[in-house]
């Protein structure tokens, strides 16, 4: 069954355990369309400077794609100060080789799955799209022991991201001169990125558009990206400059951006941005693995 052979679908909410660290439980909130199906998997990772937020602060954009067809799983992972880069991108990356054997179960399509992310959840689904092979990402040891089991994804959805680490730390701090840099970002932001990335040079190794410059070879999954002209926690050169290096290295990457400022595309989805939004994520995904 195709996403667009239902327009939509009643929808079961859980929350189940994905993960461990020690004593503490990590979990996936899974959003289960209640039809036929089979349908493709989303594993979603939330934004908030990769210093905050929860698998909660997508849930109406989540309900709303799981309404068209499509079961999505987000996740909680480790942040600061509990744990910096690559901590996050390792919990992420198991939570994909999670969802793949447990796909069929949810009524899944288990060779189906990608995953989406918002602002900073944006940037680490790239990240993991490119490199899903990385022996830092794929660091946690699979539960079931299925060594098979890999954290490649078939598609990439990006939501306002902060796609190049760096670049938004020298915007945060005022030393940049293509891009003026407003009141609103600064210190505290300049804060959670050094919590996070630690040093300048973890903040260019992990920034997308960077990699591709340099020529490392990663995997390049279909992607789409969704934004606002203008936002001003995401420098807009850096999104320009990732879609230029993605198409040069050879990426199918489908780009709208809403107009007017703001961000939080999807924050309320009585807007015609966020219907819209969802409309073409729902598209992009019955191409991609509908």
């Amino acid at each position: 069954m195709t996403i667009s052979e239902q327009t939509t679908y009643a929808v079961q909410i859980e929350d189940v355990e994905y993960l461990r660290h020690g004593d503490k439980p990590f979990l996936a909130r899974l959003f289960r369309p209640l039809g036929s199906g089979p349908f493709p998997v989303m594993v979603e990772a939330h934004g908030g400077a990769w210093v905050n937020g929860s698998r909660e602060d997508g849930d109406a954009g989540n309900e709303a794609l799981a309404g068209n067809g499509v079961i999505v799983a987000a996740l909680d992972f480790r942040v600061p100060p509990e744990a910096s880069y690559p901590a996050s991108l390792a919990d992420i990356h198991y939570g994909i080789r999670w969802c793949k054997p447990h796909a069929q179960d949810w009524n899944g399509i288990p060779d189906k799955i990608g995953i989406m992310g918002t602002s900073s959840g944006a940037h680490q689904a790239m990240l993991l799209g490119m490199r899903p092979h990385d022996s830092r990402y794929v660091a946690l040891s699979s539960r079931n022991g299925a060594t098979d089991v890999d954290g490649a994804v078939d598609c990439v959805i990006m939501i306002s991201p902060v796609i190049d680490p760096l670049g938004r730390y020298h915007y945060a701090k005022g030393l940049r001169g293509d891009v003026k840099t407003p009141e609103s970002v600064g210190e505290r932001t300049v804060a959670m990125h050094d919590m996070y990335w630690v040093s300048e040079e973890a903040m260019a190794e992990g920034a997308p558009a960077r990699i591709l410059a340099r020529g490392e070879r990663t995997e390049l999954p279909p992607t789409l990206c969704l934004a606002r002209t203008y936002e001003a926690a995401h420098p807009r050169p850096d999104l320009d400059e990732f879609v230029r290096q993605y198409r040069r290295a050879g990426g199918q990457i489908d780009v709208t951006m809403f107009e007017g400022d703001g961000q939080g595309v999807l924050r309320d989805l009585s807007t015609d941005v966020a219907q819209r939004a969802i409309e073409q994520m729902t598209a992009f995904l019955q191409k991609t693995m509908g």
